[in-house]
C-alpha cells in the first residue's frame, strides 16, 4: 500500500493540548515516594510523579511560550532567570494525589495541558475608560451627603 501525498506522515508524538504535539521521549517523567493516603504502602512505592518537559520541545510559537513561562511561575526551572529568551528553561509538575502511579502520570498532564491551553488564550486588550460626568458627580454628591451624615453626629457646642 502506498502512502497518501495528502496526509501526514503518521508520527509517534503525543497530542498533549490542542495543536501541541511531543514527542514522547520529551515528556520525561520520574517517580518518588510521596507522602499522604496510601497507609502501609506508601511506604513501599513510588506513586508521586514528577513531569519535566523543556519549552523548546513542545514547539509553540513565540507569543505562547512567552506567555506559558509567565502563566508557569514557580513550575518553571531556568537555566539563567535573567535570561529573557522565551525558548529557554523547563517545566516541572508534580503530582501525589493519587494511590497509583497511573494516575499521578495522568494528573501532571493534565496539568500541562491546562497550562498549555490557558497561555495559548489570547488575552483581551484592556481599552481604558474614563467615568462619565454625571458618575463623577454622583460620586461627588454622595461623598457630601456622608460628610454632612458625620457632622450631624458630633454633639452640639463643640468646636474642633
Amino acid at each position: 500500500m502506498q502512502p497518501n501525498p495528502n496526509q501526514p506522515e503518521s508520527d509517534n508524538r503525543t497530542e498533549i493540548a490542542p495543536g501541541v504535539r511531543v514527542h514522547p521521549d520529551a515528556l520525561r517523567f520520574t517517580f518518588a515516594r510521596s507522602s499522604g493516603p496510601g497507609g502501609q504502602n506508601v511506604n513501599r512505592r513510588s506513586t508521586k510523579a514528577e513531569l519535566r518537559v523543556a519549552l523548546i520541545d513542545m514547539g509553540l510559537n513565540e507569543r505562547v511560550r512567552r506567555r506559558l513561562k509567565r502563566i508557569a511561575g514557580k513550575r518553571l526551572i531556568e537555566d539563567n532567570p535573567d535570561d529573557d529568551t522565551p525558548d529557554r528553561g523547563e517545566i516541572l509538575i508534580v503530582a501525589s494525589e493519587h494511590r497509583t502511579q497511573g494516575r499521578n502520570k495522568s494528573a501532571c498532564l493534565e496539568r500541562l495541558r491546562a497550562l498549555i491551553i490557558e497561555a495559548q488564550a489570547i488575552p483581551k486588550k484592556r481599552i481604558p475608560t474614563k467615568p462619565s460626568r454625571r458618575a463623577r458627580q454622583r460620586r461627588l454628591d454622595e461623598k457630601s451627603r456622608q460628610s454632612e451624615k458625620k457632622q450631624r453626629r458630633t454633639k452640639p457646642g463643640r468646636d474642633d
